[in-house]
């Protein structure tokens, strides 16, 4: 058959199974179900998701009456949901960047910080040392020139 339709001997490839895409967003699942049930009915946590769009659908119509609400807090916490990329919101941990920006750095951030401070206090120190040097250089070398130092 050469019309480009496919014969029934021809190996066919399967379709890609539902659960197949391994995409898993970096919004945590557990911030998303929060936000599904104290602002569900205003759909925050589809402006989290990056759902901008049912987002503002969802504050309209109130969470769909109700109904629209409840069908996302019970996809949330099954883990379902998907954000703006399509991606699935699986992970119940919050991101690194997202824990930094609330709880502050983590204990090894704080001493590479502290490193960091020590290192520019020193290069300071150093380069104060270097002026001064040189402006005893400069001292000696007049003090030579007058002729009230003995020449070495």
């Amino acid at each position: 058959m050469t019309s480009g339709s496919l014969s029934r001997y021809e190996p066919v490839e399967p379709p890609e199974p539902r659960g197949a895409r391994t995409e898993v967003s970096e919004r945590s699942r557990g911030v998303a179900l929060g936000l599904a049930i104290v602002g569900g009915l205003f759909g925050v946590h589809r402006f989290y998701a990056g759902r901008i769009q049912s987002g503002i659908w969802m504050c309209v119509t109130f969470g769909g009456m109700g109904i629209w609400y409840v069908c996302d807090i019970i996809v949330v916490a099954a883990g379902d949901f998907r954000d703006g990329d399509g991606r699935r919101v699986a992970r119940w941990e919050v991101s690194d960047a997202v824990r930094d920006a609330v709880t502050g750095p983590s204990a090894s951030q704080r001493r590479v910080s502290d490193l960091e401070d020590r290192l520019l206090g020193l290069e300071s120190q150093v380069g104060e040392l270097a002026e001064r040097l040189d402006f005893a250089e400069r001292l000696l070398a007049q003090a030579r020139e007058r002729g009230s130092l003995p020449k070495a």
